[in-house]
């Protein structure tokens, strides 16, 4: 676990982290940063950092879920899926200014919406911002990374009680605090996982079959797809860290070819409060039925949203090496859950994960079988006793994943 660092200190360290290998801001660049009114003291380090590394510009927007919980309940419906023009606007200019953008993610409250109409909360997305990202996403136009901030809240539903600084010695040691070196220790990190892209992509699978844990379920690939990590490359050449932390290789699955069950092996943690139980049911690439224990009806608002919100547009390989895995509890965040166990996502897909692919055109990418939609919501299905398997073209399987461990060399 992190070495013992006084709190200014960590918090120092952490900020340079998001900001030079997470984002990897730029001499000169634009940069904005995303988090909400309790994550102002990290927001405060992390424009600092960019500063420090250069930065022309450091542009804060904060968000309050409280006055989003009062839009929830008591707005007009048509409010719900309603974006300002100037947030639009602000994320597009990110991408023609080949700008930054830093995203904080920890709920303070991570059950705060659980009592609102599952459904309004599931509808509720301001749809025109959502797309105008997921297109900076999707074709490489900004440098960026989502780092987390722990707050009491979160970790009073982690462990029960306010842990604040437990949170922060777990987060420490997911993200590689713990090094002398934090910087060094990610360089060596995503060589490793950048030797399992290669030689995954070698073995060009037809699909990848999950079996266990109450799973029976086959994703195929596309001839084109391309195994990636998180160190990824902006159009303009830069390169940056999707995610803080990061364990997973992944890549875009065929739109049209999912069949069976998924059942989640951790819960999910999404607005309407935590997802438990989740059960998927897929036939040829579509969600045709969801069970849930608790939230189902959020989940199923979400799949309804678009024409593409009922497709894979994701699938990532995790196992047991995962530093947030080794913590063997949830943490009811995506950020970190999605880093502890192999994943699918249903909603949109990432064309740069696909050769040959025109990146501008969502129709001809959705003839390719590149998911589109303004939804991505990851799933927890590996872990163990979940195995996976490589299908090739010919039907035969190579284990990929058997004992939670990584089988190919």
């Amino acid at each position: 676990m992190e070495r013992r660092l006084d709190h200014a200190d960590r918090l120092r360290r952490y900020a340079d982290l998001i900001v030079r290998v997470g984002a990897n801001v730029g001499q000169g660049q634009y940069v904005a940063v995303d988090g909400l009114v309790e994550h102002a003291e990290l927001v405060r380090a992390v424009a600092d950092a960019a500063y420090e590394a250069g930065a022309r510009f450091v542009d804060v927007r904060y968000a309050d879920l409280r006055v989003r919980r009062s839009m929830i309940e008591k707005a007009p419906d048509e409010t719900l899926t309603f974006s300002p023009t100037w947030m639009v606007e602000r994320v597009e200019r990110l991408a023609a200014e080949n700008g930054a953008q830093i995203l904080l993610a920890g709920s303070p409250e991570p059950e705060l919406f659980a009592e609102l109409d599952a459904a309004r909360v599931g509808r509720a997305r301001p749809v025109a911002f959502d797309e105008a990202h997921m297109r900076n996403i999707t074709n490489q136009a900004i440098n960026w990374t989502i780092a987390a901030f722990p707050t009491a809240g979160w970790a009073e539903t982690v462990y029960g009680a306010p842990d604040l600084e437990r949170l922060w010695r777990e987060l420490g040691y997911t993200v590689r605090l713990d090094a002398a070196d934090p910087v060094a220790a990610w360089k060596e990190h995503i060589a490793r996982l950048e030797r399992r892209v290669r030689v995954l992509n070698d073995e060009h699978f037809d699909a990848l079959r999950f079996t266990g844990a109450g799973t029976d379920l086959t994703v195929g690939l596309l001839p084109t797809s391309r195994w990636l990590c998180a160190s990824a490359e902006t159009a303009f050449g830069r390169r940056h860290v999707v995610n803080l932390p990061s364990e997973e290789i992944y890549t875009t699955p065929d739109r049209s070819r999912a069949d069976g069950t998924l059942r989640a092996t951790r819960p999910l943690a999404l607005p309407a409060g935590i997802v438990r139980g989740l059960e998927l049911h897929f036939e040829r690439g579509r969600v045709v039925g969801v069970d849930a224990e608790s939230a189902v009806e959020y989940i199923r608002a979400q799949i309804g949203a678009d024409d593409g919100a009922a497709h894979l547009g994701e699938v990532a390989l995790v196992d047991a090496t995962s530093r947030v895995g080794e913590i063997d509890h949830p943490f009811f965040n995506g950020l970190l859950d999605e880093n502890a166990a192999s994943h699918v996502a249903y909603g949109s897909g990432f064309p740069y994960a696909v050769d040959g692919v025109d990146r501008d055109d969502p129709s001809a990418q959705i003839a390719a079988g590149v998911n589109q939609s303004s939804v991505h919501t990851d799933v927890m299905l590996g872990g163990p006793g979940v195995e996976i398997f490589g299908v090739t073209a010919d039907g035969d399987e190579r284990c990929v994943i058997a004992d939670n461990e990584w089988q190919l060399s």
